[in-house]
């Protein structure tokens, strides 16, 4: 589980910077009681936009107080044999011999987007010890198909390479390798340039603005979005596949906006971008909504919920999150967000009965990203640290290892 608390990564970087809790408060424009109450282990969460403020006083990157991702522990061994493999793949050696395919089948460009599709299914799923064993073969295929057959065909392969080495700057940045993370999107926008999708460049680019997000790079990662997104409506506003990685844009420069503490100019991205994507009724439907994007209104409403969140607002929240009907194509990894900020709603209100729902029903659908996920844990602590607890709640804290 993420084991070390939040007020223990804020204590050791403070000191790692010679700073007093009363320098990181001037520095970070934090009050230093909140400060405080973190170092004390009072507070066992903090909302994004005081962890983005805490690492710009610290001169760290947000990931350094956001801890370790779901599932993949950092404790400063050598990478595991799979890392390794993930990581060649995406920066093969220099002046390596051609590469060759990966089995003995004939490479088909149909079979190897179909397994990238399924891979970016298992990303969502936050099954990343099996995507580590496969994205590597996938990557080495997608190289060969960019590099044979007629120009269309080479062109049709470094799509795929494109959505591979993005699959493998998602994937690295959830295992907090933000340098791979972003020499894998480099070649990927690389890739892109190559490609027969003239939509690959700016989904690739929503990808590298969320990177910079976890550098703490918020206005990096805003204009990028808006500039990419500004290309996008102009030159695909009519097509399904163009509204969608618009809408993925502009969801992902509120997200920044939002994080800097600009929530009036985010919920109104947020709001635009829900009035589009009840066009996507009106259009016809992508081939392969996977490699294009998650946006839809069940995405954008999931987005408000947690930006309302982050900022106190949590009636707001509920109020967003009563009656939403999720869409299929809704991926896992955001149904279990959406439970965790829903959880967080009813714990900021007082209402630990409710919260305790919620994360049961987050404890069925993702017991594994639950045990590892700080926020879901902080949560957990919290309630267990009140006077009362409702029922349910002592089976959640022995499953977190809170409780004995």
């Amino acid at each position: 589980m993420a084991s070390e608390h939040l007020g223990n990564r804020v204590c050791r970087l403070r000191r790692l910077a010679d700073l007093t809790q009363e320098g990181l408060a001037e520095r970070s424009g934090i009050s230093v009681d909140v400060i405080r109450k973190l170092e004390q282990k009072r507070k066992h969460s903090a909302r994004l936009p005081t962890l983005h403020a805490l690492a710009n006083g610290l001169g760290v990157e947000l990931t350094s107080l956001l801890g370790d991702p779901p599932g993949v522990p950092s404790n400063g061994e050598a990478d595991p044999p799979a890392l390794v493999a993930v990581r060649r793949a995406i920066m093969p050696p220099l002046f390596a011999p051609p590469p060759e395919p990966s089995s003995a089948e004939p490479l088909s460009l149909p079979l190897l987007r179909d397994e990238i599709a399924e891979a970016w299914t298992l990303y969502h799923a936050a099954e990343f010890g099996r995507l580590m064993e496969l994205l590597p073969g996938i990557i080495a295929d997608a190289r060969l198909a960019a590099a044979v057959g007629t120009a269309d065909e080479r062109a049709a392969g470094q799509a795929a390479l494109g959505k591979a080495l993005q699959l493998g700057g998602h994937l690295a940045i959830r295992l907090g390798k933000s340098d791979l993370a972003l020499s894998s999107l480099e070649r990927a926008v690389a890739a892109a340039g190559q490609s027969s999708d003239p939509l690959l460049t700016p989904m690739v680019s929503n990808s590298v603005a969320w990177a910079y997000q976890r550098q703490n790079r918020l206005d990096d990662a805003e204009h990028l979005a808006v500039y990419a997104a500004d290309g996008v409506e102009r030159e695909h506003g009519h097509t399904a596949e163009g509204v969608r990685v618009w809408g993925g844009l502009l969801m992902s420069a509120a997200t920044s906006a939002a994080r800097r503490g600009d929530y009036d100019t985010a919920n109104n991205m947020m709001t635009t971008a829900e009035r589009a994507a009840g066009r996507l009724a009106t259009l016809p439907p992508p081939e392969n909504g996977k490699l294009v994007s998650v946006f839809s209104r069940s995405s954008v409403r999931i987005e408000r919920v947690r930006l309302a969140v982050q900022h106190a607002r949590p009636e707001e929240a509920l109020t967003l999150a009563r009656g939403m009907r999720l869409s299929k194509d809704t991926p896992p990894s955001w149904r279990t967000w959406l439970l965790l900020d829903v959880a967080r709603a009813h714990t900021d209100l007082g209402d630990a009965p409710g919260a305790v729902r919620a994360l049961e029903a987050l404890r069925r659908v993702a017991p594994a990203w639950m045990r590892h996920h700080t926020l879901a844990v902080a949560i957990v602590s919290d309630l267990w640290g009140s006077p009362s607890h409702p029922p349910g709640l002592r089976k959640l804290a022995e499953f977190l290892g809170i409780a004995t």
